[in-house]
């Protein structure tokens, strides 16, 4: 028979194991944020969507000590506070419209012409947001960009993710807004040799392709879909991500000032969400 000091030392070993599990789930959490947010976002999507990443940073000892020592807060890529939001005006005005829910087993033939340039333009809540493309360098990607616009693919869908710490991108392309919707097709990666992105910094103004690519197991080349970020502040990137194309001076405001305005906390799949309510009104594509 168990003694009453023998039950009470039982039920104090196993709340001190219960609290010894949460902590060690607490630290790995923490590890697992600082991979996600300071190293790599790179959540793999069901169903053949895509992901953004983010730059690969290095944190310190010290840094993981404190991470640890801070365990049980909760993990936050961007400031909690919300920041007002610039777009609001327009995106009421448009507020109901809803993405067509479109999707392909293949990827569309390429025919466009391979030595011309394209200019997608994306007329935004936020301002009009053209990107310069270059068929001869991504001729997959731009010909892929060419048909969705055709098909109002992109049209009434939000940019979902905004990353602020780390790297510096917005991320738009997906009807579903969750980052995880893909147009049922995968592109090929194209010029991932391009000049413009060596040494692994993509210069401010690159509109590149998200995909699913894990740079530790080597595994998902090739997923490229619908989503795109569009960087605008220089990022330490891997050259993984097609470069496909070039925001203009204006279009470069107008991702300033979605940046300004911030981005949300991160919700349960990590993904922060940009303040400003950005939305894809139309996209067009034809040659420049």
């Amino acid at each position: 028979m168990v003694s009453n000091e023998q039950r009470r030392r039982q039920l104090a070993r196993e709340k001190y194991l219960r609290q010894q599990q949460r902590r060690e789930t607490a630290r790995h959490k923490s590890r697992q944020r600082n991979v996600v947010i300071a190293a790599v976002l790179a959540v793999v999507l069901a169903g053949g969507g895509a992901v953004a990443a983010t730059g690969a940073l290095s944190g310190n000892d010290k840094d993981k000590k404190k991470d640890d020592a801070a365990a049980s807060a909760t993990p936050s890529a961007a400031p909690t506070s919300k920041a007002p939001d610039p777009c609001a005006k327009e995106a009421k005005a448009v507020a109901g419209k809803k993405p067509k829910k479109l999707s392909w087993k293949k990827e569309p033939a390429v025919t466009i012409d391979k030595s011309a340039s394209y200019t997608m333009k994306l007329e935004t809540t936020c301002g009009d947001i053209s990107v310069a493309m270059d068929a001869g360098k991504a001729p997959h990607t731009v010909n892929s960009f060419g048909f969705l616009a055709s098909k109002g693919y992109f049209d009434h869908t939000k940019c979902h993710r905004l990353v602020n710490q780390g790297i510096y991108v917005l991320q738009c392309g997906d009807p579903q807004g969750t980052g995880a919707g893909g147009p049922g097709y995968t592109l090929p990666d194209e010029n991932l040799k391009d000049a413009s992105i060596k040494g692994g910094k993509y210069p401010a103004g690159t509109v590149a392709m998200a995909n699913q690519y894990n740079p530790q197991t080597k595994q998902g080349r090739n997923t490229g879909g619908s989503q795109f970020f569009l960087v605008y502040k220089k990022s330490d990137l891997p050259p993984d991500y097609t470069p496909f194309g070039t925001v203009d001076k204006a279009g470069m405001k107008v991702l300033q000032k979605i940046a300004n305005a911030g981005a949300a906390p991160p919700d349960q799949t990590m993904n922060t969400a940009p303040n400003a309510s950005v939305v894809i009104n139309k996209a067009t594509v034809g040659k420049s």
